[in-house]
C-alpha cells in the first residue's frame, strides 16, 4: 500500500473514532441532566452488561399466580429472563417450563433497595410486542411487605400498564380500598399511544402529599388529586402517604393478560433508564 493512502485510511479510522467517542459522550451527558427543580436521588442508567445491579434491585420469584391467574414463573438472576445489555434492562418472558409454569420471566423491584415516599419517577422503556404479554411499570408501599396492611389498603400505583392483546393502549391507574378494579371504581385512564413496541417513551409521575399526576414523554397524561370529585380521603380513600417501591415486570398470560400466542417469545420488555427525584 502506498504510503499516502495508507495515511488516508489513519486519519479517517481516527476521524470515526474522534466522532463516535464525542457522539457517545454527548448522548451520555443528555442522558443524565436532571429536572428543573428536582433532585435525582436515585438511577439506574445500565451502562453496564450482566446481572442488574444487586444493590440497587430486588426480586420476586414464584409462580402462583400472583393474584391475576398469571401463567409465568419469575426467576431471580436468570440471565435469560433479567440482564442488561446494549445500554438497556432487558426483561424477558420465554416458553419455558418451570415448576410447574410454562412461561419464565422476571420481576425486578427496589425493596430492600429505595424506598420513596412522595417525589418523581421517570422510566424510560419500549414495550414488548404481542398477544399474552403485560409489561408494567408500578409501585406498591412498603406498608405490604411488613404484613401492615393488606392489598388493596395499602394503596397501589400503576404508571404503565400495557396488555398485547390491546395493542398501544397505555393505562395508568391508582388502586385503593375504596376505589379499585374489583370494584371498577379505580382511579384510571388510558389513552392510545402510536410506536410503543419500536420507540423508547418516557412513563413517569410527580407524587405530592395532595395529587399524583402521571406523564408520558413529559407530557400530562392522567392526573388524580386526594378528595377529588368527592372521593374520601382518608387512608381507604387515599394511602398515598407513605414510602413505596418501584417495580418492573413482565407478566403472561392472567385475568388481563388473556390468551396468550406462544409464537411470542422470546419477549422482550426494554428500559432505557429508571431514575427518581425529590423537590
Amino acid at each position: 500500500m502506498k504510503k499516502h493512502v495508507f495515511y488516508f485510511y489513519l486519519l479517517r479510522l481516527v476521524y470515526l473514532i474522534v466522532v463516535t467517542t464525542t457522539l457517545v459522550a454527548c448522548n451520555h451527558s443528555k442522558k443524565l441532566v436532571t429536572a428543573k427543580g428536582w433532585k435525582l436521588i436515585w438511577n439506574d442508567e445500565f451502562n453496564y452488561t450482566g446481572l442488574p445491579d444487586s444493590t440497587k434491585w430486588n426480586y420476586d420469584v414464584g409462580g402462583h399466580g400472583w393474584g391475576n391467574n398469571e401463567k409465568q414463573y419469575y426467576l431471580r438472576n436468570s440471565l435469560e429472563n433479567s440482564f442488561v445489555a446494549d445500554g438497556a434492562l432487558h426483561i424477558v418472558a420465554l416458553k419455558k417450563d418451570v415448576e410447574g409454569s410454562n412461561y419464565t420471566s422476571a420481576k425486578l423491584l427496589t425493596y430492600q433497595k429505595f424506598l420513596l415516599q412522595y417525589g418523581k419517577v421517570e422510566v424510560m422503556a419500549k414495550l414488548p410486542r404481542g398477544t399474552g404479554n403485560w409489561p408494567a411499570i408500578w409501585m406498591l408501599p412498603e406498608s405490604l411487605r411488613k404484613n401492615e396492611e393488606q392489598w388493596p389498603l395499602c394503596g397501589e400505583i400503576d404508571i404503565m400498564e400495557h396488555v398485547g392483546k390491546d395493542p398501544n393502549v397505555i393505562h395508568s391507574s391508582l388502586h385503593t380500598q375504596l376505589y379499585n378494579h374489583l370494584k371498577g371504581t379505580q382511579m384510571s385512564y388510558f389513552k392510545k399511544l402510536p410506536d410503543v413496541f419500536d420507540s423508547f417513551h418516557k412513563y413517569g409521575i410527580e407524587w405530592t402529599v395532595s395529587d399524583i399526576k402521571f406523564y408520558i414523554d413529559d407530557k400530562l397524561f392522567f392526573e388524580s388529586a386526594k378528595g377529588q370529585a368527592g372521593r374520601i380521603s382518608n387512608n381507604e380513600g387515599w394511602p398515598f402517604d407513605k414510602p413505596y417501591y418501584l417495580i418492573l415486570n413482565l407478566a403472561i398470560g392472567g385475568n388481563w393478560g388473556g390468551e396468550i400466542d406462544d409464537r411470542i417469545f422470546p419477549n422482550d420488555f426494554q428500559i432505557d433508564y429508571v431514575r427518581m427525584y425529590k423537590k
